[in-house]
């Protein structure tokens, strides 16, 4: 399969940023209640990759999975990984930075804005 993610430069930075203080990480995208639809960053080997979720492709170097279930509502769109201010999932990497990751969709990416 084709990447199905891809990270904007902030993203791709704050992961740097990450790695460097954690070592080799991985994303699974959450589904969950609480943290909705962030994608969540963990060290490799600390998050159990379940038998059926979904390799989408690598970001900054750090492979990027999503469940099986929640693949099949989301296998016609692409992801965009991208930082916006905020807290991260209270397990995710990103919790602390006063930057979150947050999923875009190429369906629902907009142009960048023009400065005003």
């Amino acid at each position: 399969m084709a990447d199905k993610v891809t990270a904007t430069p902030a993203a791709l930075a704050l992961i740097a940023e990450i790695v460097a203080d954690h070592g080799p990480v991985l994303f699974h995208q959450s589904g969950g209640c609480c943290d909705g639809s962030s994608p969540m960053c963990y060290p490799q080997g600390d998050f159990l990759i379940g038998d059926y979720d979904v390799k989408l492709g690598e970001i900054g170097g750090a492979p990027f999975y999503i469940s099986g279930a929640q693949y099949d509502v989301w296998k016609h769109t692409d992801l965009i990984i991208d930082v916006v201010p905020g807290r991260g999932g209270m397990f995710s990497l990103d919790n602390g930075r006063e930057r979150r990751f947050l999923t875009r969709s190429e369906i629902c990416a907009l142009p960048p804005r023009e400065p005003e």
